[in-house]
């Protein structure tokens, strides 16, 4: 599917409760053991748009990528990001390997897809699709420069025999930051994760009354 068509499909369900379309693609949002499944707003989109379930460092649709940010809103009415947004996995060796230009990191933000979402303080709130934003990480931009500088200071860590893969800490980065991934604090898998800064660069967030 082109880039175009996905986002002419999706600026559809802006305005829709995810939950109700979870139900009609036969996404489950909680297991019957009481586990919550965090991927299933992506799930359901993905399965809107007719395409299999995907978590390859590859982008999802060969040429552009498709994520979900979920927002919440402050007592003010304003919108604001509620989490930062999982890019892909951090792989030392193919980091290490690897230049910028040749990242996982760019093929999965050079052309992107960006369905935003609001969310309420639970998981079984209605959440209501936002905005289907269209986003390219231009070369040579200002934006381009900054991740490009992030994604070498990780990779210049990893490289280093008194650093390494155990001292990527979520403090390192502006727009780009690596951090754990997975369940319990006690996780040893890192991603590379878009900071709020990042993600306002081409997000507009407004108040909602």
């Amino acid at each position: 599917m082109e880039r175009k068509e996905a986002i002419e499909k999706l600026q559809t369900l802006i305005g829709r409760d995810l939950h109700e379309l979870a139900i009609e693609h036969g996404i489950t949002v909680v297991t019957a053991g009481g586990s919550f499944n965090k991927g299933w707003a992506g799930h359901v989109i993905e399965r809107f748009l007719e395409l299999p379930l995907n978590s390859a460092q590859s982008p999802n649709f060969g040429s552009w990528e498709l994520k979900s940010i979920p927002l919440k809103q402050l007592k003010s009415g304003q919108l604001a990001f509620k989490e930062t947004m999982a890019i892909t996995m951090i792989d030392p060796v193919n980091v290490c390997q690897k230049e910028f230009e040749e990242s996982h990191l760019l093929s999965k933000l050079r052309k992107a897809v960006v369905v935003a979402r609001t969310v309420g303080t639970v998981y079984h709130h209605p959440t209501f699709i936002y905005d289907v934003i269209e986003f390219d990480l231009d070369e040579g931009s200002a934006l381009y420069e900054g991740v490009k500088a992030d994604y070498n200071l990780v990779r210049d860590t990893l490289l280093d025999p008194t650093e390494g893969f155990n001292t990527l800490t979520g403090k390192m980065g502006v727009y780009i930051q690596p951090r754990t991934k997975g369940a319990g604090h006690g996780s040893t898998s890192r991603a590379f994760y878009a900071r709020p800064l990042f993600l306002k660069q081409f997000i507009r967030l407004t108040s909602i009354t």
